[in-house]
């Protein structure tokens, strides 16, 4: 009876009606909901569309101007080849074959030895430039020809060796010199025990740990002949080989000096190196002291490698053990770092123990001499690390240990070069996702504007970004067309400067009206490579010692435009390994990790915006030059530390927008506002740049002797 209920039948059909209409609104609802995102994921599909569109169009221009450049190149040759034939089927070059042949010997003799080629060099010259001209390229080249013998060879006449024998420091300080043997070359070691005898500074102690196996009992004969000769030099037998930490150890263990040496048993010191590290303890009051060094085969004077490094700074540290030979530091410091050598690390325990050491201390003083020579055979690492693995996982759980024990996090990777292994790129964790801002000053150009943008969109990986273009006097309705279109797009925003270009007011003026904690300065005519170059830049900044970070810029060609400035070269200061191919390691591998420098360019800069507050942004007295770098300087001045990675890639097709210097009135203002940079920053240049050896000639280019 209860089934047949009218009541109950009317309840059934309301509710089923109720749910089929639910079910139709939120059918409705999930398919208005994909419509949404099918025409968001449209819209997107179609910006990059058009991106690539414009990439394609950017890359057949090139490939047109390639093609005809080939062309060109075809008829040259084709041109000289002609002109070959008829010069090599002439009477004349017949004729003359049997006196080039004799030429080519006598040629041949003349280039073995030093005298004749320099003299067969002098006759040519005489002959194509005349007496006059071929008089100053002699005295160049002596000069040059001197002044690299002098570098090389270090030498000191002996009157400067007698005068350090009697000079009298101070500070009364024994160096108790720590070198592990184990079945050492007899000469070798001979020419490594001569070498500290021969030391003009007279009070240290060498501490022989003698590892060796019973097929060398040589080594421990050869040293008993020096110990009767100097009762510095001190030795223990070791009932086994401890491995060279271990060895290392036992030596530390005879010595009785307040500062250690670390000097390996086929290695040579310069007579003058415990001189120079007096030096910089008495006037520096350094716990901890690097010298340069240089890698020799057979003899010091045939050096093949001569590694002139930067003062002190842990972010290159971190990358690389860059201090390496000759290392000096003080008793009271290897205690307060836990002791001596870790056997964990075998391989770069020297890495390991040199991270330990300056978390401990600031006073790190640099001696910018070579003094000591560093031997390579094919069983030495100087020989190259790529052979000996176990180097290479030494170093990065150094670095990592580092790392965990100062409290900062990140991984540690090799770098990109597998025939580098010893140098390391450090991946810090981003403590939060700020918001960046991007401030790119514009005028015309809309297709390098476009690559720009297009070029951040799409290949960033980092989304928290607000992009502040600049407009600045543009007269082409192509580009407000583009800037209308930018406007409708979520975090660009398009400001207009209508004074005449001042990059420095530019950027402040923008600064003021940027909403990140970072401000990132781009100039429009660069182009992303690296999908996490923003990541890479904001891992520094973030940083509290940090207050700049610069990246690396290339040129189309791929070859490199800015890895970094160095102070004072050419008056001012100067890119570093311009047109250096792309993947190159550059001078000592300078190109394979993240490190301190003086400065980077306004091309591509990260800074925090306190820190550009603080020291009152660009300085607006420099309208196009050297605003980046003065700034750099300014925060330097700050106690912030400039940071260059190589990790963060571009390209910059430099100059497309604003051109190059190459009028007059273009010329005057630069040389103005060079003025006006040796004039605010003339004591830092006559100090030299930290970042960059005194060694190096500062009128020749950057790392040129």
């Amino acid at each position: 009876m209860d089934n047949d209920s009218p009541v109950g039948g009317d309840v059934t059909s309301g509710d089923s009606n109720e749910f089929t209409m639910q079910n139709i609104k939120s059918v409705i609802a999930e398919k208005d909901e994909s419509i949404s995102r099918l025409s968001s994921e449209l819209a997107s599909l179609q910006e990059k569309c058009n991106y690539y569109v414009c990439e394609l169009d950017y890359y057949k221009s090139n490939y047109e101007y390639s093609i005809k450049q080939q062309e060109e190149l075809r008829t040259q040759l084709s041109e000289a080849q002609t002109m070959c034939a008829q010069i090599g089927s002439s009477t004349v070059w017949r004729a003359t074959k049997p006196l080039r042949v004799v030429l080519g010997l006598l040629r041949g003799v003349l280039v073995k030895f030093r005298v004749t080629y320099a003299l067969a060099k002098g006759v040519k010259s005489l002959l194509r430039f005349g007496p006059k001209t071929t008089i100053m390229r002699a005295k160049n080249y002596l000069g040059n020809y001197m002044g690299m013998r002098a570098k090389r060879k270090q030498k000191i006449k002996k009157a400067e060796l007698q005068r350090q024998r009697l000079e009298v420091f101070d500070r009364d300080i024994k160096i108790s010199i720590i070198t592990p043997l184990y079945n050492t070359d007899e000469t070798m070691l001979a020419e490594m025990i001569e070498s500290v005898m021969a030391q003009t500074y007279s009070n240290w102690e060498l501490c022989l740990a003698d590892g060796s196996d019973d097929e060398h009992l040589y080594v421990g004969q050869t040293v008993q002949k020096y110990l009767k000769m100097d009762k510095r030099v001190l030795y223990k037998k070791l009932d086994k080989n401890l491995g060279i930490s271990e060895n290392s150890n036992a030596a530390i263990e005879m010595a009785t000096g307040e500062y250690f040496g670390l000097l390996d048993h086929d290695d040579l010191l310069h007579p003058s190196a415990l001189y120079y590290v007096m030096q910089a303890i008495c006037d520096k009051n350094a716990e901890f002291v690097y010298t340069d060094e240089g890698v020799f085969k057979k003899r010091p004077s045939d050096m093949h490698l001569i590694h002139y490094k930067p003062d002190f700074a842990l972010n290159n540290l971190r990358g690389n053990n860059y201090i390496c030979h000759f290392s000096v530091f003080s008793r009271k410091l290897l205690e307060k770092a836990g002791g001596g050598f870790r056997q964990d690390f075998d391989g770069s325990q020297d890495h390991d123990l040199f991270l330990r050491l300056v978390e401990q201390t600031k006073e790190v003083a640099h001696v910018p001499v070579l003094l000591y020579y560093w031997r390579s055979h094919e069983n030495s690492v100087a020989s190259g690390a790529a052979s000996k693995p176990y180097v290479m996982s030494a170093g990065l759980k150094a670095v990592q240990a580092h790392l965990d024990r100062t409290g900062v996090r990140g991984t540690v990777h090799v770098s990109s070069s597998p025939d580098l292994p010893t140098f390391y790129r450090i991946r810090y964790d981003l403590v939060e996702q700020p918001l960046v801002s991007i401030i790119i000053p514009n005028k015309d150009n809309v297709e390098v504007l476009k690559h720009c943008v297009n070029s951040i969109i799409f290949k960033s990986t980092y989304r928290n970004i607000e992009i502040l273009i600049i407009e600045n006097n543009s007269t082409g309705n192509d580009i407000f067309e583009y800037y209308k279109y930018l406007e409708n797009k979520e975090k660009i925003k398009i400001f207009a400067y209508t004074g005449v270009f001042d990059f420095s007011k530019i950027n402040n003026w923008a600064v003021s009206l940027a909403n990140g904690k970072y401000m990132l300065f781009l100039n429009n005519d660069t182009e992303v490579i690296s999908e996490n170059w923003i990541e890479e830049m904001l891992m520094f900044s973030q940083q509290p010692t940090v207050g700049a970070v610069g990246c690396m810029l290339y040129y189309p060609n791929n070859t490199v435009q800015h890895a970094g400035v160095v102070m004072g070269v050419g008056g001012v200061a100067s890119v570093t390994h311009s047109r250096y191919p792309r993947g190159h390691g550059g001078y000592m591998g300078r190109m394979l990790y993240a490190q301190n420098l003086s400065a980077v360019t306004g091309a591509c800069m990260m800074v925090r915006k306190d820190v550009f507050e603080s020291v009152s942004g660009f300085e607006e007295g420099f309208a196009v030059a050297f605003n980046d770098v003065d700034l750099c300087m300014k925060i330097r001045k700050a106690q912030y530390d400039i940071v260059w990675t190589p990790f963060a890639e571009l390209y910059h097709h430099e100059s497309l927008t604003r051109g190059y210097e190459n009028t007059p009135k273009k010329q005057e203002r630069f040389l103005r506002e060079t003025a006006l940079f040796k004039k605010r920053w003339a004591k830092e240049l006559a100090g030299g740049d930290p970042y960059y050896n005194p060694n190096f000639d500062l009128a020749k280019g950057v790392f040129q002797l």
